[in-house]
């Protein structure tokens, strides 16, 4: 199964003490590959401006792209542009896109984007919560546009709301987007009444919950909710901060669940979508839990 990163990716720097720092890619990258002895891990392309305005205004890439800082600068109090920043973020938008092209010309079923800055807290304007570009987004609009598809779902199990991703897609009935997350936490968006054009499904777990909750939150309403939705193509947005180790949430999930939904979604689009699934790497910001989910999930994704 191909694996899209890029070493530009590390150069996206956030700062001392910062979570969303290089050593969380370099932990999933090390873990997958002592996993998986040969993996087949490849160089995403940078996305093109063209694939990024899809869903980005053009202030946000003459931002994150015409801006050339000589120093961090930041543009929240949780998000940061440096040097490096753009070639990142360009290369992790650009590897959703490459990952979509390679389902779509029949040469493998699944790919995983191992890839920072994170994506799914942007908005059509406004890069926030780690996030510069939506990664996720960029991607679910190249296979709306480039494959003519009329049904893509989104599935987020970040412990974070994808906030950018539903406000991008949620006037888009062909974009199906379906997430847990904790609430109350960071954006606190992420309602069960945000229902967008009837495309957005939203289940908040209450900090604490552990497996068996979690598992039947997916069992009960969100993994039906994809099966009735019927999609072409399966997204993942795969944050691995629900596990119990992470400092930045009170979920208490086991790699053991990241391994189990994964394998339901594979089933899902072993059924829907001719096997077509493509994941990216969102939060996560314990290195030990990032290496467990990544290897669980990949494990998986590879069956």
């Amino acid at each position: 199964m191909p694996v899209f990163s890029h070493p530009s990716c590390l150069d996206h720097d956030t700062g001392p003490g910062h979570a969303e720092r290089p050593e969380r890619l370099a932990a999933v990258i090390e873990a997958l590959r002592a996993a998986f002895p040969d993996l087949d891990l490849r160089q995403s392309p940078p996305a093109t401006r063209g694939q990024l305005l899809r869903v980005h205004g053009p202030a946000l890439l003459a931002t994150v792209l015409d801006s050339h800082p000589t120093g961090r600068i930041p543009l929240d109090s949780d998000t940061v542009l440096s040097p490096g920043s753009a070639q990142a973020a360009l290369h992790a938008a650009g590897a959703g896109v490459a990952a979509v092209d390679t389902v779509f010309d029949g040469s493998a079923t699944r790919v995983f984007c191992a890839v920072r800055p994170p994506g799914h807290h942007a908005t059509g304007d406004i890069a926030m919560g780690f996030c510069l570009f939506n990664n996720i987004a960029v991607a679910a609009a190249h296979a709306l546009d480039r494959y003519g598809l009329a049904r893509v779902s989104v599935v987020d199990f970040d412990v974070h709301h994808g906030n950018g991703t539903q406000a991008i897609f949620e006037a888009e009935p062909r974009v199906q987007y379906v997430s847990s997350h904790q609430l109350p936490l960071f954006p606190d968006t992420g309602t069960r009444r945000e229902r967008g054009v009837g495309n957005i499904v939203n289940v908040p777990l209450a900090p604490g919950t552990g497996s068996q909750r979690f598992c039947e939150a997916w069992r009960e309403r969100l993994l039906p909710e994809i099966e009735a939705f019927a999609p072409q193509l399966i997204l993942v947005s795969a944050g691995f901060d629900a596990h119990w180790r992470d400092p930045l949430a009170q979920l208490q999930l086991e790699a053991e669940d990241i391994g189990w939904l994964s394998g339901e979604l594979v089933a899902l689009a072993d059924r829907f979508c001719e096997g077509r699934l493509v994941s990216m790497l969102e939060g996560g910001y314990d290195l030990q839990a990032l290496r467990e989910c990544s290897v669980a999930h990949l494990r998986a994704l590879s069956t």
